[in-house]
């Protein structure tokens, strides 16, 4: 009998050319179809939530595909990640760079994407702040793929004031970048933003943005980052985020964070 599964699932991005599958890119969707398939013997197809970029990692992406394989739902989750960790292109002598967190059985008239009502991203950034010497600090190698590293002590009062001028609706055309898909409408709701900061050891501080909406743009959270780095740095003051936002135009946002420090947090649905 068909069932309809639902995948929660987090990956290091860093090795990936992002989520979706792509001709001649190793890709997270493309990886688990091919380990997946080779498993289960037969053709598995998902439907991921978001499209992450390359780099971008993953804490709770989610993913449906339909089968009528007869392995119970709760043990799914255990025999995907035994052959995701075995399998020849994730490093077999190592843990794979995806793990499925959960599987769950849902209606068969269910769909990852379509019934989606919000998401949550998390951007993690460490700023300047303590005695860290950003020329020789040898962590700076480890951590490269996973936190936007900035030089400057930021003024996280400051970005934390610019980020509640972003919650509502509003046409966030200026926080998009070129080159995705089209969009019928570039109004979005964000329900909550916010930017928290915690002193590291050795005096770094690391700060992150927390940010849930509706949707999101192409390169949207990524822009807003970048714009509230600038904000933090004094190149911008908190109020003009209202200007940029009114005037539905790129240029006008700051520049545009890399994907290492992006994470997919959470996956919203009824």
């Amino acid at each position: 009998m068909e069932k309809n599964v639902l995948l929660t699932i987090a990956y290091d991005g860093s090795r990936f050319h992002g989520w979706q599958k792509q001709p001649g890119q190793v890709t997270v969707q493309g990886h688990l179809e091919k380990v997946m398939s080779q498993l289960f013997k037969r053709e598995i197809l998902l439907s991921g939530t978001s499209r992450t970029d390359a780099g971008v990692h993953a804490l709770g992406q989610r993913a449906s595909f339909k089968t009528e394989l007869g392995i119970p739902t709760e043990r799914m989750a255990m025999v995907i990640n035994n052959a995701l960790c075995a399998a020849e292109d994730a490093g077999g002598y190592a843990k794979a760079p995806v793990r499925i967190v959960e599987a769950v059985e849902m209606p068969m008239d269910f769909h990852a994407r379509f019934n989606c009502k919000s998401k949550e991203y998390i951007y993690r950034i460490i700023d300047g702040t303590g005695q860290s010497d950003f020329a020789t600090d040898l962590s700076l190698v480890f951590d490269r793929n996973y936190i936007y590293h900035v030089k400057e002590t930021l003024d996280v009062e400051a970005m934390k004031k610019a980020a509640k001028l972003l919650e509502g609706t509003h046409d966030f055309k200026s926080f998009e970048a070129a080159g995705g898909n089209p969009r019928e409408t570039t109004v979005r709701t964000i329900m909550s933003a916010e930017v928290l900061a915690a002193e590291e050891t050795g005096g770094q501080r690391s700060i992150e943005f927390h940010v849930r909406g509706d949707g999101f743009l192409y390169s949207m959270v990524r822009i807003i980052t970048g714009t509230l780095v600038e904000i933090g740095q004094g190149k911008r003051r908190p109020e003009e985020i209202r200007e940029i936002i009114e005037a539905k135009d790129r240029t006008r946002a700051g520049h545009t964070a890399p994907p290492n420090g992006l994470y997919l947090a959470t996956v919203f649905y009824e």
